[in-house]
């Protein structure tokens, strides 16, 4: 089966996991994604946690993988005339220049929309930032947790109750959501690009997909500029969208709101008396008692297991979910007929698990096709491809324009 993008071909100058993981995503798709490394490597490289593994899968940078699968790797001094011009000659038969060069470093290496457009007028430039660029503070950097969790108002509205703790978020969740707004915005400029025979200019940012998710928050505060109501367990509006432990120690979360539910809900953990007690009897007198209720069904959920109460809700038709453990998750019988944890097989290392992208489709090839390469592994098989002689390839390495093999 042929892949969606088996037509396309990618440059990609970028680094970390954001701007990467649109890369991999394409790559996913079935692109042709060049990564354009420094002669050290992304710095992610170094960055991952090691896995909890023995054998030939020790010590590999799973991290690093999951976002730059798929890829060919060439190093490249960029900071040098030649390596920046080298750059701007591959464009030139590219679909996609993906980057997360901030615009004035677009500028300096001759890698900004007009300077590729003058290469390759039906390019499609596409840039990830922390910040967009334009206004103010388009040239500070940005990571998820400093421009999508903190600047977006998102860590504060994540905090338990007014004055709670400002949480800490997994690692590169801005990343990869930001990652696949770029990817959306590529696929469409790719199609208009076809229409018209124009080249495109694309982008979005940490902070800017941050206010996206967060549309629903924003729909009213953009308008009334009021401060978020941050709601812990005992001042949420309703019982039956709030979550509990059991008595294994595990979690159980609900949305379930309404009238039948509550009515369900209270027939499945066995406080039925609390139908006729006035102080529960409506929607506000339940929010008005919200302590004493959440403290009530506490005490009742320590009685049985997560999947024991799962059980029973699953019988009485009321919406739950189980809150896992990632370990569990990597487990989970559902991600697993999903086919959310892909195996690649590395030509060395074996076999390992990766993560899906989040699509799938039924009359196409699409997922990891193979691991993320070494640092300016396809050196040569790139420039070759492009036109480079191998006398001038052998010159460029001895004079440390690019690097690799």
């Amino acid at each position: 089966m042929a892949a969606p993008l088996d037509d396309v071909t990618v440059i990609e100058i970028d680094n970390w996991m954001a701007a990467p993981s649109a890369g991999a995503a394409l790559a996913d798709l079935g692109a042709n994604v060049i990564k354009i490394e420094p002669l050290g490597g992304d710095p992610m490289r170094t960055m991952g946690r090691p896995a909890k593994v023995d054998g030939p899968l020790a010590g590999y940078d799973f991290q690093f993988d999951v976002d730059n699968r798929g890829k060919r790797s060439i190093a490249v001094a960029l900071d040098t005339d030649e390596g920046a011009a080298l750059v701007r000659r591959l464009c030139r038969t590219a679909n996609v220049f993906l980057c997360n060069l901030i615009a004035p470093r677009q500028k300096r290496f001759g890698l900004d929309p007009a300077s590729l457009f003058a290469e390759n007028p039906r390019l499609v430039h596409a840039t990830l930032t922390g910040y967009g660029t334009d206004g103010p503070e388009a040239w500070r950097p940005g990571y998820d947790v400093t421009a999508f969790f903190g600047r977006s108002g998102l860590y504060d509205a994540m905090r338990e109750g007014e004055g709670g703790a400002v949480p800490m978020a997994r690692p590169a969740q801005g990343d990869h959501t930001t990652g696949l707004a770029l990817l959306g915005a590529v696929l469409a400029a790719l199609r208009l690009a076809e229409r018209t025979g124009e080249g495109q200019v694309v982008e979005t940012s940490l902070f800017e997909t941050a206010i996206w998710t967060q549309a629903s928050d924003f729909a009213v505060t953009a308008v009334d500029r009021a401060p978020v109501r941050r709601r812990a367990r005992h001042e949420m509006i309703t019982p039956t969208a709030n979550r509990y432990p059991c008595g294994d120690g595990n979690w159980i979360v609900f949305n379930a709101p309404g009238e039948p539910a509550w009515r369900k809900f209270c027939a499945v953990i066995e406080r039925e008396a609390w139908l006729d007690d006035e102080r529960f009897a409506t929607v506000k007198g339940r929010f008005d008692h919200m302590a004493e209720l959440v403290a009530g069904i506490d005490e009742a959920l320590s009685t049985r297991s997560r999947d024991e109460w799962g059980a029973r809700f699953d019988a009485a038709g009321i919406i739950w979910g189980p809150v896992l453990g990632l370990h569990e998750v990597a487990s989970d019988p559902q991600a697993e007929a999903l086919g959310l944890f892909p195996t690649i097989e590395h030509p060395e290392r074996g076999p390992y698990r990766s993560v899906s992208i989040p699509m799938r489709f039924a009359r196409a090839e699409v997922g990891p096709r193979r691991p993320a390469p070494a640092v300016g592994a396809h050196t040569t098989e790139v420039l070759a491809g492009a036109g480079f002689g191998p006398a001038e390839i052998a010159d460029l390495v001895a004079r440390g324009v690019v690097g690799g093999s």
